[in-house]
Order: C-alpha cells, then sequence, then structure tokens
C-alpha cells in the first residue's frame, strides 16, 4: 500500500451509536433549513478524516467505501492537496481564465493532454462539474459535427442539469417531475452481461446498439455517442470485450464523435488513467471531474484539437471554470498519482477485493454478482433463485452496514446493486474489515 502520511488511525473504532447525538441534533438542524431534495444517504454528519477513514462529530471512525461517490480517491485530507490549495489561495484565489488568464489552467490543460488516451493534438476546457463537463462536450459536438441527435447508453448516468438528465437513464429520483427536458436525446441499448440474453458477446450487443442508432436516429444524424467506459450510477456494469471496439468503429465510420464519460471511473480509479484503456479504444472527447482535484470542484473536457477547436471563441466558458486554487490542487493530484503509483494501487484494491469478496455470489443466494475494475467494485442483489433486481435487500445492507461504521453506496436502475469506490490507499485490513460487517447483513438474508 501507498505510504500516504495519515493523521487518523486506519481503523474502525465506534465510541457511540450511529448516529450518535451530536449528528441527530446537527440532523434536526438540517430539517429547518435544507431542502429535503438534497437527500443524504446516511444521517451521520463528519467533522474530518484522512486516508480511507472518516471521523464524525461525535469521534466514530468510518470506514469509507464511498469517497464522496469516487471523489476523494488519493484519500481524505491529504496533507500535498491542502498546502498546494492553501498556498494558492494566498496568492489568487479568482480572475477569470477567459478575463486573464493564468498557469495552473494551462499546466492542467498540459497534463490532460498527456494522460487521456491518443497520440494528437489534444486541447481542453476546464469547468466546475462533471455535469458541466458533459453538457459542454454536448456542444462541441454539435458544433463540430453540425448535427443535433445525441445517444447516450441504457443505465447511463450523466449529471444533473436540464440537459444531463435528459441523457441519464433513471426516471426517478434524479428526473421525477423535473421535464420538459430537450429534444433529440436517444438512450440506446448497451452491453450488460449480467442482464443480457446468455452467451451474447460484446460484438453482438454493439451490433444490437447499432441496429437501434440506424433504426431509431439515423447515423448521419447523429452528432456524438456517449458512453460511461465503466458504469457507475448504473451498477458497475462493465461492457462485454469488443463492445467498445465495435461501437468506436462504427462512429468513426460515420463522423460520429465518440465521448468517453470518465467523471467517476478516470483518474486512476479504475487501475488505469482513464478506464477506456481498459478497451484499447480511443475516443475523440473525454470527460474528467470527481476525482481530479482531491475534493475541490473540477472538471473537464479533452480532445482532438480540431474537435474542441471548433466552437467560436467565447462560445464556452464560465465564470469559475477551472478556478485557480482547484487546479492548484489538481496538479498536486496528477503529481500524487505518479508519486505514489496510485494506479498500482487501484489494481492492489481490485485484488484484495476479489480475493476477499469474489466468492459471495456462489456462497449467498442474495448475491447475484460481483463485479468491478480497479477501486470500482459493484454487487448485485437479487431474489434468490433469480435475477430479478432485489432493492430489498440493498436497503438492509446499507442500513447495518451504516450502523456499523461502514459507508457504502447503492446504485443500479432497480436500486439493487452495492457500490464500493474507496479510496486507492484503503488497506487489505480496512477491506477484510468491510467485508466482514457487511456479510453479517448478508447472512441475515440468507432463506
Amino acid at each position: 500500500m501507498a505510504s500516504a502520511p495519515f493523521t487518523v488511525s486506519q481503523e474502525r473504532k465506534l465510541v457511540t451509536e450511529l448516529p450518535g447525538p451530536k449528528s441527530r441534533e446537527l440532523h434536526e438542524l438540517r430539517r429547518r433549513v435544507v431542502s429535503r431534495g438534497a437527500g443524504t444517504l446516511v444521517d451521520i454528519y463528519m467533522d474530518h478524516g484522512s486516508g480511507a477513514i472518516l471521523v464524525d462529530v461525535d469521534g466514530n471512525q468510518i470506514i469509507d467505501l464511498g469517497c464522496g461517490i469516487g471523489v476523494t480517491t488519493i484519500g481524505h485530507a491529504h496533507p500535498a492537496i491542502a498546502a498546494a490549495a492553501a498556498e494558492q489561495a494566498g496568492k489568487l484565489t479568482h480572475t477569470l481564465f477567459t478575463v486573464t488568464p493564468y498557469e495552473n489552467y494551462l499546466r492542467v490543460a498540459e497534463k490532460l493532454a498527456e494522460i487521456t488516451p491518443g497520440d494528437f493534438e489534444k486541447h481542453s476546457i476546464l469547468v466546475n462539474s462533471g455535469a458541466e463537463a458533459v453538457e459542454n462536450a454536448v456542444k462541441i459536438a454539435r458544433k463540430y459535427t453540425g448535427r443535433r441527435a445525441i445517444a447516450a447508453l441504457d443505465h447511463a448516468f450523466h449529471g444533473r442539469t436540464n440537459l444531463t438528465m435528459a441523457m441519464t437513464y433513471r426516471p426517478f429520483p434524479e428526473r421525477a417531475g423535473m421535464g420538459p427536458f430537450p429534444g433529440e436525446i436517444y438512450s440506446v441499448p448497451t452491453s450488460y452481461p449480467f442482464r443480457d440474453p446468455e452467451g451474447m458477446t460484446g460484438v453482438e450487443a454493439a451490433e444490437r446498439t447499432i441496429d437501434y442508432i440506424n433504426t431509431h436516429i439515423g447515423a448521419t444524424e447523429l452528432a456524438a455517442l456517449f458512453v460511461e467506459p465503466i458504469q457507475g450510477d448504473g451498477g458497475i456494469v462493465i461492457p462485454a470485450d469488443g463492445f467498445f471496439q465495435t461501437l468506436s468503429a462504427f462512429c468513426t465510420e460515420n463522423s460520429i464523435v465518440f465521448v468517453a464519460d470518465e467523471i467517476q471511473a478516470g483518474i486512476a480509479r479504475s487501475g488505469a488513467w482513464y478506464s477506456i484503456e481498459h478497451s484499447g479504444v480511443i475516443p475523440d472527447l473525454v470527460t474528467s471531474a470527481k476525482g481530479i482535484a482531491g475534493g475541490f470542484p473540477l472538471a473537464a473536457v479533452t480532445g482532438r484539437a480540431e474537435i474542441m477547436d471548433a466552437v467560436q471563441p467565447g462560445g464556452i466558458g464560465g465564470t469559475f471554470g477551472g478556478n485557480p486554487v482547484s487546479t492548484a490542487a489538481a496538479l498536486a493530484v496528477f503529481d500524487l498519482i505518479e508519486e505514489e503509483n496510485l494506479i498500482a494501487e487501484a489494481q492492489r484494491v481490485e485484488k484484495a477485493f476479489f480475493a476477499r469478496i469474489g466468492d459471495w455470489a456462489t456462497t449467498y443466494a442474495v448475491v447475484g454478482e460481483v463485479r468491478g475494475k480497479g477501486a470500482m467494485i459493484g454487487v448485485e442483489l437479487v431474489h434468490p433463485g433469480t435475477r430479478k433486481p432485489n432493492p430489498e435487500a440493498l436497503t438492509a445492507v446499507i442500513k447495518h452496514a451504516t450502523t456499523n461504521g461502514v459507508i457504502v453506496l447503492d446504485a443500479g436502475s432497480w436500486d439493487s446493486v452495492l457500490r464500493f469506490l474507496p479510496s486507492v490507499v484503503i488497506s487489505d485490513e480496512l477491506i477484510d474489515d468491510a467485508a466482514t460487517v457487511i456479510e453479517q447483513a448478508l447472512q441475515a438474508l440468507e432463506p
């Protein structure tokens, strides 16, 4: 494991029930002042953290397998990130790059050109959030191609703005009652090996997708195809081999912009800089966010220079995009990933999880499949003896885990996938401890 400087012992330690008294007090304040629309998974209020451990306001040390949905990939409150941000905040916090530029923005774009797939000239734009990156990628693709239609895969999650909600598959809770949504947005079939017809290959799944595009949209009408190489909110869905290769070739043949949405899976989380690398496909555009700046708000669109430069000057941008403090943090993140060999650490995390929980599908009747790549693991829960989604089981597992000091995430179009997105610096011992807690819940669900 990487030798990150931890300020909190890397162990689960409970000193009160969860939620504790101070958390319950804060939650009452929350009820009075925060919109219920900003719902939370658990009502445990955090005070600080280090590495893979969060410490709540009552002093409980909790194993974090969520990372704020994949953000703190390098661990909580890394001193190098804090120092870089503090130093920058003491010099310059804002000018707006499109008014008076600064070097950090350039250096982040330079690094993104280096680490994203493809050996060709690449340009970037920096923005604030993943949804904003996706929205800008849509604008860029439409401007470049002169086409309007946009396709995203079934089970996708691309954001919460009005446009990106239209690209998001699941209607509840993200889209319910929020329309109308923009037109010319299409959801097309994906490769979901656990739920596809038995024996369906990635190439066959891609042919199904292509047929849908040709018969429902028209290839000559399609500006861009957006794919998450690993669908996070969709349930850690990893398409079968050959799926992305076939789709990429189709997009090239038909002048469709192939966009890899790497907001959750990118920046070393999957055991590579970007998860599309596992398929050997080179996308035209890549979106980055979440883990890029260690918890500071930053996102990017990076891609072929001729596509990125299709937009007229002033056509893309925003007040806070590429903020000096966020970009300083991002540069420190890039350095840490390389200095601490955190891509290899993500690979270690994958091996540790599968060594510990890889047999759950044969051990517990409620577990249909364990799957994942790097520090992205999904456990699909089913009704015993079937492949029918089991959201009630997921609710029970999450409740047990969180009240016993393990933060886990829900996922899947049917709310039936247990999702782990831990920091890549999590120890094998913490993985084992968290798995033991979750196994208690699974055992209680056995028929």
